[in-house]
């Protein structure tokens, strides 16, 4: 699983003349089953989102997409981790530690 934290680098009037191309963005990842929560920091600096991947590489090609990277307004802190517990909701995505 995998932390996506964005964080704007440019004016929020820029962010939100790219916020309807970035939303269309979301939605396809939502519809290909790799993001499964998303939404803005508060303060309104830039934004959280959880994926789940094969890789890394795959994660972080999908974050070249986005529109805010594109067009540069944000930078993306890609953290990897092991969710090894979870909500019953979420218990699809559950890990197993490497052995």
């Amino acid at each position: 699983m995998f932390v996506l934290e964005l964080t704007y680098t440019a004016p929020v009037e820029r962010v939100d003349a790219l916020l309807r191309d970035h939303v269309a963005w979301l939605y396809t990842q939502y519809a290909a089953g790799v993001f499964i929560a998303s939404g803005r920091k508060n303060p309104r600096d830039g934004g959280v989102i959880l994926a789940v991947g094969d890789d890394r590489a795959q994660i972080e090609r999908i974050v070249a997409e986005d529109p805010f990277t594109e067009h540069g307004v944000c930078t993306y802190r890609v953290t990897e981790f092991i969710a090894t517990k979870t909500s019953d909701e979420l218990a699809p995505y559950r890990e197993q530690l490497p052995g």
